[in-house]
């Protein structure tokens, strides 16, 4: 049986690739389960310094698997939609807060609880191919995976709002133009390096303290001015006791360039 999700790791990198590309990487309950634990699995590993997150073959991920779906609906046993909260929530909530640099490399299409992933991820890649699709209004669903609480946040309420309940496809170019990727290279097959280029750059710095300005911008979304001063005081007792900070500030003096070991 194929591994719906392959995992390698190198240079302090984990690149996590959605492999059903017969399916445009739908994501069935064998890849959710697999994800959910393997970004567990990533999040207290020390090694691993910035994940990249693509999938096989055309296309990056296509949502839900409807098939699947379909097949639970019509045998009228359980709950269809519990998938959301044993597989969607505790997904988007591990990649949302993983104290390390996300990566996305966007090949192709990414719709639905698929570009709920993708958005989730710090950085975004894609080319000429990459198109984007709130789908879920389309099978007469809502939102799920996050994507109603980090849509209004990239794109505004009311471009949300369109993007949600419209569902119509939006081209690579529009995406950069809304800040849905953070880059748009030029050809389709550099969509993947560039986007490793990027999470080797990530996994070269000072990850401590990626991880914390990812909690600060998490926390800042919804509280005051004092409660995120509180949060930055505290990253910065947490910052300034690492060693990646004392060697950094001595290289800056220095004028030499910093070597960061994540510690």
């Amino acid at each position: 049986m194929t591994d719906p999700l392959l995992v390698e790791y190198a240079d302090g990198i984990a690149t996590l690739t959605l492999n059903r590309p017969e399916a445009y990487n739908a994501l069935n309950v064998a890849l959710k389960e697999k994800l959910r634990t393997v970004l567990n699995d990533v999040a207290g590993d020390r090694n691993v310094r910035a994940v990249l997150l693509t999938g096989a073959g055309k296309a990056f991920c296509a949502g839900q698997d409807l098939r699947e779906h379909l097949a639970t609906l019509e045998s009228g046993t359980g709950n269809p939609l519990q998938t959301v909260h044993d597989h969607y929530n505790p997904i988007a909530q591990r990649l949302a807060s993983l104290p390390k640099p996300v990566v996305a490399a966007v090949n192709g299409s990414a719709a639905g609880a698929g570009l709920s992933l993708a958005l989730l991820a710090d950085f975004r890649v894609g080319g000429p191919k990459t198109s984007m699709l709130m789908a879920f209004a389309k099978v007469g669903l809502a939102a799920d995976s996050g994507s109603s609480w980090i849509l209004p946040r990239m794109v505004g309420h009311a471009k949300a709002t369109e993007l949600l309940m419209l569902a119509e496809p939006v081209n690579a170019a529009e995406a950069l133009r809304l800040g849905l990727l953070t880059k748009l290279v030029e050809d389709d097959a550099d969509v993947l390096p560039a986007a490793r280029e990027l999470a080797l750059r990530l996994a070269e710095g000072p990850t401590i303290a990626y991880g914390a300005i990812k909690r600060q911008l998490s926390i800042a979304e919804a509280s005051v001015l004092a409660d995120s001063l509180a949060v930055e005081a505290e990253a910065q007792s947490i910052c300034g006791r690492t060693e990646d900070h004392r060697a950094s500030t001595m290289a800056f003096v220095a004028k030499e360039k910093p070597v960061y070991q994540g510690r």
